[in-house]
């Protein structure tokens, strides 16, 4: 930039006769660094948040779910085989569910009983990760003469129930009987716990073997739907469409993105959102920007006539102040860049906020740090600041070497 850069520099580095002008500055700088800040902070909390809700979803819910309009799939293999002709397609798994109600010595819940079938189901579902105590292979076999059941942790402590604890599980359905239908109750005795974190799971879901299942709602070898796990799960809703166009019109699918779809829509609304409302304190800092180089140039006025009487030009003297500016928010972006990875280094390894299980589906605050959402927030910082020097620059090469000098 030639004798520019070097005359920027050496404005900013020397003594000012109005060190209001140098408060200013500073405290611009200070804004831009908190705007940045801010926004790293709250925007990587914001995507880690996202990011652990779809993880979490995802390790308890399959990423296409299949099933039969008006009624069960009586040929539930048939479907599996369908369904995993499809390359993207890499496991496939019947399952059942129903609502009951869970009865124990301490207490009565309703949940979602789910009936799958192993060891097909592990590898659709994440969920002998989520187990915390006892095991899934234990729905298989039979304790006390019982059969197993797995509990959501929440629901576990609700009902007082550990490992061994016979439980009550009833159909509200019922079942059919010479004096009518009646609600049709069995033993199960607890095999295992399970603990995902969010809170609507581990307090009304509870699992079992599917044969236990099919028997415990009566439905003979039919089953409620078919699970499935694809590749790419951002390709869910076109391998359901392709799944049920080779089953046949009476099916249907159900893919992980349309059954969140009013969560995550919500939640990049609100990232949205949050990135314009704190982008507002990075302009508040422009502003002290703007009025720093513009006091900066009424304090030089005698210093810029003496440069355009030696030759500088009008272009010179404004490359001078944009670079005033831009060295000021570039120094505001690095320190808040820096600060910000720093506050989200400090809440993803000591994790000291702690969030209330029963309001949000996470127990702690996340943090996730995008290179890229990062990179986007440092360039509109440093835009911002660069415009904010458009006015105080044509201000200051606008001055006639012969105004600044007449009174000196």
């Amino acid at each position: 930039m030639g004798y520019e850069s070097f005359v920027a520099w050496r404005y900013l580095r020397g003594r000012r006769r109005q060190r209001f002008i140098s408060l200013i500055t500073l405290l611009s700088m200070a804004g831009v660094a908190l705007g940045v800040c801010a926004l790293i902070v709250v925007l990587s909390v914001m995507s880690g948040f996202e990011t652990q809700l779809k993880q979490k979803i995802l390790g308890l819910n399959s990423h296409v779910l299949l099933f039969r309009a008006g009624g069960l799939i009586t040929r539930p293999q048939r479907v599996c085989r369908q369904a995993l002709a499809d390359p993207q397609v890499v496991a496939a798994s019947p399952f059942v569910y129903g609502q009951v109600m869970v009865v124990s010595d301490s207490g009565a819940a309703g949940a979602l009983l789910r009936g799958i079938e192993l060891p097909g189901a592990l590898k659709v579902l994440d969920l002998e990760r989520n187990v915390v105590r006892g095991s899934l292979a234990d729905l298989s076999s039979r304790r006390q003469g019982l059969p197993g059941v797995v509990l959501g942790s929440v629901l576990a402590r609700r009902l007082a129930a550990g490992l061994g604890t016979k439980v009550n599980l009833i159909n509200p359905l019922g079942q059919d009987t010479p004096l009518g239908r009646i609600p049709k109750s069995e033993p199960f005795v607890v095999v295992g716990i399970f603990e995902s974190g969010m809170y609507s799971y581990d307090s009304a879901l509870c699992y079992v073997s599917l044969k236990t299942a099919q028997d415990f709602f009566d439905l003979g070898r039919g089953v409620s739907g078919v699970e499935l796990r694809v590749k790419d799960i951002y390709q869910a809703d076109q391998v359901g469409l392709r799944v049920t166009r080779r089953l046949g019109p009476a099916y249907y699918a159900r893919d992980w993105m349309r059954s969140n779809h009013s969560l995550f829509a919500a939640l990049k609304l609100e990232k949205f959102t949050m990135f314009v409302i704190l982008i507002l304190i990075v302009l508040v800092a422009a502003f002290g920007i703007v009025s720093s180089l513009i006091m900066m140039v009424m304090e030089k006025t005698k210093e810029v006539a003496i440069l355009k009487a030696m030759g500088a030009t009008t272009t010179g003297i404004r490359r001078i102040f944009i670079l005033e500016g831009l060295v000021i928010g570039l120094c505001g972006t690095l320190l808040g860049l820096a600060g910000g990875l720093f506050l989200c280094g400090l809440l993803d390894r000591y994790q000291f906020i702690k969030l209330p299980a029963d309001v949000y589906p996470l127990s702690t605050l996340p943090v996730q740090v995008e290179p890229a959402m990062v990179a986007l927030v440092c360039l509109c910082a440093v835009a911002i600041s660069l415009v904010a020097t458009i006015y105080p620059a044509r201000l200051a090469g606008r001055l006639h070497p012969v105004e600044g000098l007449r009174y000196q």
